[in-house]
């Protein structure tokens, strides 16, 4: 890090806004504005009649089909093409570089389900709202696959309803917004205005008969002051019922007990509450806000444990309790809350945007149906019911943004000059549960709650941290045909010191019809907080040749900070911030008005990439004399994970986006849009074991096989291709979307000879709506195939509970059909 530079670059970037003030300040006092809200601006050139977007740019004047750097845009309609009531799982079905893997039921990973960007980590994806940076949840992914150890942003915790269009920049952005915008941005745009509204009842199942869903939405304006204001209203309240696609467990003895485990979707019950207003105070400063508040109860399931009057029973103190095998039920309470509240203006050109931010993710878990063995052998009596503890995970942010065209002899285009300031708060928050539910005593019986353990006082933890961050950029067109844009950023966080990202993109545009564009960046991403400090106590199965060295079954795992005693005695160390380089190059093609085409390639290196230790055992005789020697005898856990840096991931991908629109006069109008996904990741460097690994044996690893091809690298398919047509007539309307997922490998943690491949799969969706004057009837299906994934491998299905692999990119539950009535005004 370039301390000369971190002492230099704020210094200057303070300077200009304070010059800036000055300029708004003295054109307050001579000139009254004029104009009202945001810039209108014409583009000295414009080539298309397609939205402006406000991603990744500054100008007011960029449209994707114009835009430097490759940008999608989803309309609400789009979203609502399929029955899900997810709004991932909507994206991941329009844009190929994003993945949502279906969770079946696993602890806090089926509760918030994390995505991925061209195949990075859910935590190296920027989500704004109206480009008012988001909060993360208050869940530490500890299990799954895709997603593993991150804290990322719970996306569905935004009503549909409340979506005017989202925008995609598929491309590093640290040089804008700050941290974790490795991959990308997803900024999700609000409806807005007084008029018009909708009303819309949906619901569906899978084929197979479970798996009910139902949904109630609805949206609307009123006006304020008369035409000075408006306050936008949307309410959404929705149900998921379970699925199961569990078999029946193979062995002799227990088969006949029929199906015990749970495995696919998860009871959900949801509600979203989401509020956006404005309204001018003044011809040239308006008000602004929008806040949401939701809640999401769930309750994903554990592994089944057999009774003792079966031959297999996980522990010999389950008699007295559940003689017949019990299946431990998580239940989740998440409470999601957001306000955003800010001025903006123009004086004599200058555009200003002062704004406050304040989210939170508040989680209380609870495990039912289960019992304490330790407490069972201590005491003779244990609770069936445990509170397990409460997460809390909170944001504050001040933001200040001015802009400003600047005009030249020597330009034929003004330069948008864009600079800010931003102050940041994180805090995280884990409160400790019920006494029953970390009780581990000191027999060696498995201790704390079987299925989820709860946080005990060990785990309870109040740290937070701020940041201080300015910004610059100058874009625009230096002639009609060359446009470009260069940023940077300077943070100082108060954990791990200070940093500066920059950007450069151009474009040229050879004629009205073709382009070439190109960027080059740097980023970074901030350790999480929870990543740096969160701890908790898992039931994790095990099978043959684990890297434990135990025999098959459930054990307690823990995951510690890196500052805990035992995992320094293991060789952990303070955590870095990750950092990026940025590299894509794409061409665009119009060659008619009806017909465009863009292709860009990438590539992203990640250093200093932050992952899950392998699962180190604490039961060798090697491990336990060498923690009793430093003071550490009474060992709760079997397995202990920590944070690290574990060393370099590369991405290499391209992305192709093609649409067209045909006109058939009385015939109606098709729309098709085909667009492909390809990305390979690798692990280009992994940090050595730190020395005391390797000194207790070869069992110790600071990644293993599985983790560095794996979970650093393919967790998701490289290709993903989908096709969508759109066709209208009429008053009915058609749509049907193909999608191909790649294969996948679930790789073994020691030998080739593990690895599971999963051979590529299509999935078709079709629905068909019709109009009559305000309302819209739909009926629909996804997966009318009913597609199915390869089934797992003998030797990985849990003696065929599991049949199929928790990796699968769309899931295995089948067919899924749905109705939908909307009433519109």
């Amino acid at each position: 890090m370039n301390k000369r530079r971190g002492r230099i670059m704020p210094t200057l970037l303070a300077v200009a806004v304070l010059l800036a003030l000055t300029d708004i300040a003295a054109a307050q006092d001579a000139n009254p504005p004029a104009s009202t809200g945001t810039p209108t601006k014409t583009p000295a050139k414009a080539k298309n009649l397609d939205a402006v977007v406000v991603t990744g740019t500054r100008a007011g004047n960029r449209t994707e089909s114009s835009s430097l750097t490759p940008i999608d845009v989803i309309s609400a309609d789009a979203l609502k093409q399929t029955g899900t009531i997810d709004l991932t799982q909507a994206l991941e079905r329009a844009i190929p570089s994003l993945n949502f893997p279906f969770a079946p039921a696993s602890d806090t990973f089926a509760f918030q389900r994390p995505f991925e960007l061209r195949g990075l980590s859910p935590d190296q994806v920027l989500v704004l709202v109206d480009g008012k940076r988001w909060h993360p949840g208050a869940l530490v992914l500890s299990l799954g696959q895709i997603g593993q150890g991150s804290q990322g942003i719970d996306l569905n915790t935004i009503p549909l309803s409340a979506i005017d269009h989202i925008e995609v920049l598929r491309d590093g952005a640290s040089a804008q917004y700050g941290s974790d915008a490795l991959s990308g941005v997803v900024n999700i745009i609000l409806k807005k205005g007084a008029k018009g509204g909708d009303i819309q009842v949906s619901g569906g199942q899978y084929s197979a008969g479970d798996g009910r869903q139902w949904q109630g939405a609805a949206n609307f304006g009123v006006p304020l002051g008369g035409d000075a204001g408006w306050l936008r209203l949307s309410v959404e309240d929705s149900n998921q019922s379970p699925s199961n696609r569990a078999g029946v467990d193979r062995r002799p003895g227990v088969s006949q007990l029929g199906v015990k485990f749970h495995y696919g979707t998860v009871s959900f019950k949801n509600k979203n509450l989401f509020l956006n207003t404005q309204y001018d105070i003044t011809p040239g400063v308006q008000f602004y806000a929008f806040g949401h508040y939701g809640r999401r109860i769930g309750e994903p399931r554990g592994f089944y444990r057999y009774g003792s009057n079966t031959p297999y029973p996980r522990d010999p103190l389950i008699g007295l309790v559940y003689p017949d095998g019990f299946l431990p039920r998580e239940h989740g309470d998440s409470t999601d809350r957001s306000l955003v509240a800010g001025l903006r203006g123009e004086v004599n050109g200058w555009h200003w945007d002062l704004s406050g931010n304040y989210g939170n993710n508040r989680v209380s878990y609870s495990t039912q149906n289960s019992t304490n063995f330790a407490l069972l052998n201590d005491f003779g009596s244990s609770p069936t019911s445990f509170h397990d503890g409460i997460l809390s995970a909170s944001q504050q942010t001040v933001d200040i943004d001015i802009s400003k065209e600047l005009g030249a002899d020597w330009l034929s285009n003004p330069l948008t000059l864009s600079f800010g300031a931003q102050w940041l708060r994180q805090s995280y928050e884990v409160r400790s549960g019920d006494p029953g539910s970390y009780y581990v005593g000191t027999s060696g019986v498995s201790g704390g709650a079987q299925g989820f353990a709860g946080w005990g006082p060990q785990d309870e933890i109040s740290v937070a941290r701020h940041d201080v961050a300015e910004y610059v950029q100058l874009e625009g067109n230096l002639t009609n045909k060359l446009s470009f844009s260069a940023a940077a950023r300077h943070e100082d966080y108060s954990d791990f010191g200070t940093t500066t990202s920059a950007a450069l993109s151009g474009r040229f545009d050879f004629t009205d019809s073709f382009a070439l564009r190109g960027s080059a960046s740097t980023g970074f991403r901030a350790p999480g907080l929870g990543q740096q400090h969160y701890s908790e106590t898992t039931s994790a199965a095990v099978g043959p040749g684990n890297s434990l060295g135990l025999p098959p079954g459930i054990y307690l795992r823990g995951l510690v900070p890196v500052d805990n005693p035992i995992a320094k005695l293991l060789g952990s160390e303070p955590l870095k911030a990750e950092k990026s380089r940025n590299f894509t190059f794409g061409a665009v093609w119009n060659p008619t008005s009806q017909l465009s085409i863009s292709a860009d390639a990438y590539q992203i290196t990640v250093r200093d990439r932050i992952a899950l230790s392998s699962s180190l055992s604490l039961s060798t005789p090697e491990v336990i004399s060498y923690l009793a020697a430093n003071g550490v005898t009474n060992l709760q856990y079997r397995g202990l994970a920590y944070f690290t840096n574990a060393g370099t991931v590369r991405t290499q991908g391209i992305d192709l986006v093609t649409s067209y629109r045909t006109d058939v006069g009385n015939n109606g109008t098709l729309s098709s849009t085909l667009s492909y996904g390809y990305h390979k990741n690798k692990v280009t460097d992994v940090k050595p074991n730190p020395p005391v690994l390797d000194s207790l044996g070869l069992l110790f690893q600071r990644l293993n096989r599985s983790a560095i091809k794996g979970l650093l690298a393919d967790t998701a398919p490289r290709s993903k291709l989908i096709l969508n047509e759109t066709y209208s007539v009429g008053n009915w309307g058609f749509t049907g979307t193909l999608t191909r997922y790649g294969r996948i490998t679930e790789y073994g943690s020691t030998s080739y000879l593990d690895d599971d491949v999963y051979p590529h799969k299509w999935l078709l969706d079709l629905a068909a709506s019709y109009r009559r004057d305000r309302w819209t009837f739909t009926i629909g299906g996804d997966n009318v195939l009913n597609t199915y994934p390869k089934k797992t491998p003998q030797d990985s299905d849990q003696d065929g509970a599991f049949p199929y692999s928790s990796s699968s990119p769309f899931g295995f539950q089948g067919a899924y059909v749905y109705g939908k009535i909307m009433y519109r005004w």
